[in-house]
């Protein structure tokens, strides 16, 4: 049996990586690995946060009639750093190395504390409400 947990947090780990090899990219001024490298991570955190969006959240609270609850504030997070993204893009398209590992630093920062509360609080609700059915959700979530 798969759990949210497990898949999700995965999902955060890849995201990660390829968050660190933009950053280091930019950092050294390749701008051409470095413009494509966040391109590519940008598409991966879009995917995780359709797959949430999607599937996860509206599933998680229509078998918990919780609506207002975590759910809410991680799409208030993912708004924030959607506006991050952009702000990056830019950086990136103008070359601005000192304005893009400013912002990338923010976004660090984002990230780690909406990944842990999802990792510890979130994702372990939605598999003690789901339980046998988390494999279903996953499904679902990989075809987004």
């Amino acid at each position: 049996m798969a759990r949210i947990t497990d898949t999700m947090a995965g999902d955060h780990r890849r995201c990660d990586l390829l968050f660190a090899e933009a950053e280091a990219s930019v950092s050294d001024s390749n701008w051409d690995a470095g413009t494509a490298q966040f391109n590519e991570f940008h598409s991966a955190m879009e995917h995780h946060f359709s797959m949430e969006e999607g599937v996860l959240f509206p599933t998680f609270e229509e078998a918990s009639g919780m609506t207002m609850g975590p759910t809410q504030m991680m799409r208030v997070e993912h708004t924030q750093m959607r506006q991050l993204f952009s702000d990056m893009a830019q950086a990136v398209e103008k070359q601005d190395r000192d304005a893009y590992l400013g912002l990338s630093e923010t976004l660090m920062m984002i990230m780690q504390q909406h990944n842990m509360k999802e990792e510890q609080m979130l994702y372990p609700m939605t598999d003690r409400t789901f339980g046998g059915g988390a494999d279903e959700v996953i499904e679902k979530m990989n075809a987004v």
